[in-house]
């Protein structure tokens, strides 16, 4: 797994750069670690080295790419043909490879520590956009583009400052990331060996995706049920299941529950909603059948899960 003491390393090397210069200078252990950079003067100091290696990494990054460029990992091949926001979490090894010379952006990198949940209420490991199973890579209009950007260039001004608690503020900008990227609908993935089942389960991971994050009691999700996902999908509900069971290991229940419940706990945990208004946002009828439900999938009434 590679650190963040190999990172600076290996983007200094050959320089006469000292990796320590690159730190924020106030950067405080109980902090956890922060920093942001340009892509364009960060290639020009590597020189040309523009392959990242296959590797694990033991921190979190985000990055807004322009430039056509390839991410591949394990399992799928993902293009980005213009511009991109990509979420890089320590779970997940990939290879990224700038495909042309004309690159640019910018991308942060932060540990859990730095985002921890008592210092922002974030739960990184219960984020859809940093699971292990999905689409890390978002294609950007311009005018998205010009958003994220925006967003970068606070977190570039306030690294800068001498606020006493700009690092605070940093974890908000981060969130707003977060936020922005789980709102956007996931490149298609190119797999080596793409066919019907792969395209059936990668539209099925997309529909359950683009339902979240639920973010207002009145926003209620229209796909709860295997059949509903099977409708939309054009696909017999068996055919489904099975598809699901062989790329994944679970059935489509097991996979929605999975999902709702993460869900649930997010908005149990992050937001002042009575239970009631949580269950109808999430397709619930009825109170009791949500509070069942939960308790089903984590072994505590969602009052005890709250308190």
């Amino acid at each position: 797994m590679k650190s963040l003491d190999s990172f600076y390393k290996d983007i200094t090397e050959g320089s006469t750069v000292d990796p320590n210069s690159l730190l924020p200078n106030d950067i405080q252990k109980e902090i956890g670690h922060f920093n942001i950079f340009d892509i364009k003067e960060l290639l020009e100091r590597l020189q040309g080295k523009s392959v990242m290696p296959y590797d694990r990494r033991a921190y979190y990054k985000i990055s807004l790419i322009k430039g056509h460029n390839r991410a591949e990992y394990a399992d799928k091949i993902i293009e980005i043909e213009k511009q991109g926001l990509l979420f890089a979490t320590p779970k997940i090894p990939y290879n990224y490879l700038p495909q042309d010379t004309n690159q640019g952006g910018q991308f942060c990198v932060f540990t859990s520590e730095f985002l921890s949940k008592n210092k922002s209420g974030i739960d990184l490991d219960e984020l859809p956009i940093f699971a292990s199973d999905g689409y890390p890579i978002f294609q950007l209009s311009d005018e998205e583009v010009a958003e994220v950007e925006l967003i970068f260039n606070k977190i570039q001004k306030e690294i800068n400052s001498d606020y006493i608690y700009k690092y605070d503020l940093i974890r908000n900008y981060v969130a707003e990331l977060i936020h922005f990227g789980q709102k956007l609908q996931p490149i298609t993935a190119l797999y080596s060996k793409h066919n019907s089942a792969a395209r059936v389960s990668s539209l099925f991971a997309e529909l359950l995706e683009r339902q979240f994050p639920i973010e207002s009691p009145r926003q209620r999700l229209e796909l709860r049920t295997a059949k509903d996902f099977a409708a939309r999908l054009s696909v017999h509900v068996n055919h489904l299941n099975k598809v699901l069971k062989e790329n994944t290991g679970k059935t489509t229940t097991e996979l929605i529950s999975n999902r709702l419940t993460n869900e649930a706990k997010i908005l149990l945990k992050q937001t002042d909603w009575n239970i009631s208004e949580i269950a109808y946002s999430l397709g619930f009828e009825e109170l009791a059948h949500f509070s069942n439900f939960f308790k089903k999938q984590t072994s505590y009434t969602p009052l005890a899960f709250r308190s």
